[in-house]
């Protein structure tokens, strides 16, 4: 949205098709610095305006997310000084007084109250299956043993549900801390 120019596009079925099982952000979509600052956020707002666009489905986790609401609240006053520096018209800046935005979580880490489950976090518990998978071959190979850390921040349940699909024996999440003499323990339970 900041870049403006080619950067946008109109999206067609064709644009996402054949793309639901691939990871990341296929469509190119990425985080932009820029838009952290308030100049940025003028540049996207003239560049929608620009292209008559007022409707935005974000995707995203936190930042993304307190992004899109700030550029939501924001909106009348960017399009004011826009008015003000001459870059709209009055009559865009009455035409495009609204900005809808739908936000969608898109957040590996599934810590999202009210969803089954956020987009990203099937891909990436498959990613780290796949990964642990290769690991464990090479664990029982060569008789060792694998300490694995996977992302979710504050949130376990890629580490609690990994484990389980790859019969793990010791699992941490952050929702249950790692008890004092977690070593002594772990060390037991590998002997058994």
């Amino acid at each position: 949205m900041v870049d403006g120019g080619a950067n946008i596009v109109e999206a067609v079925w064709s644009s996402v098709s054949s793309i639901i099982h691939l990871g990341g952000t296929t469509i190119g979509s990425a985080r932009c610095k820029d838009f952290r600052e308030r100049a940025g956020r003028l540049k996207a707002a003239k560049n929608l305006i620009g292209r008559g666009i007022t409707n935005l489905v974000v995707i995203g986790g936190d930042g993304s997310l307190t992004g899109a609401n700030l550029f939501r609240q924001e909106w009348g006053s960017l399009l004011d000084e826009l008015l003000k520096n001459g870059e709209i018209t009055a009559e865009q800046r009455n035409k495009y007084k609204i900005l809808n935005i739908a936000g969608l979580v898109g957040s590996i880490d599934n810590d999202f109250c009210g969803t089954d489950m956020t987009i990203g976090t099937d891909s990436a518990l498959h990613r780290i299956i796949e990964a642990t998978d290769a690991i464990i071959s090479t664990a029982y190979s060569h008789q060792r043993t694998f300490i694995m850390e996977v992302m979710g921040r504050h949130c376990g349940y890629l580490a609690l549900v990994a484990a389980l699909a790859s019969e793990a024996d010791y699992v941490f999440i952050p929702e249950d801390p790692a008890p004092l003499n977690w070593q002594e323990k772990l060390c037991t339970k590998l002997y058994q």
